[in-house]
C-alpha cells in the first residue's frame, strides 16, 4: 500500500526503477570518501593527534569556560530520569 507522504526517504514513494537502481548498489555508499579511503600519510597525521582537539581551548577560569560548563551540565541533566 503506497504512502501518501512526500518523504523521499520512504522507498514506497519512489519509482520502481529508482528503487532497483539503489538496491543494485548492494548497500554500498555512492561516494568514496571516508577515513579508510584516505591517503595513508594523511590518516597517520590525523590518528597521531590521539583524539585531542586541535583548538577551541578556554583560558583557565574564564567566564566563557564557566558558561560552557553550565550549559553542558544542563544538557546532560536532561537525559537523567528520577524515579
Amino acid at each position: 500500500m503506497p504512502s501518501n507522504t512526500k518523504n523521499p526517504g520512504n522507498f514506497a514513494n519512489r519509482p520502481k526503477e529508482e528503487v532497483q537502481a539503489i538496491a543494485s548498489k548492494g548497500g554500498h555508499a555512492s561516494h568514496s570518501g571516508g577515513f579508510a579511503n584516505m591517503d595513508p600519510e594523511k590518516q597517520h597525521n590525523i590518528a597521531s593527534k590521539g583524539g585531542h582537539a586541535s583548538s577551541g581551548k578556554f583560558e583557565k577560569g574564564s567566564e566563557k569556560a564557566r558558561e560552557a560548563g553550565r550549559k553542558g551540565g544542563k544538557a546532560a541533566g536532561r537525559e537523567q530520569h528520577t524515579e
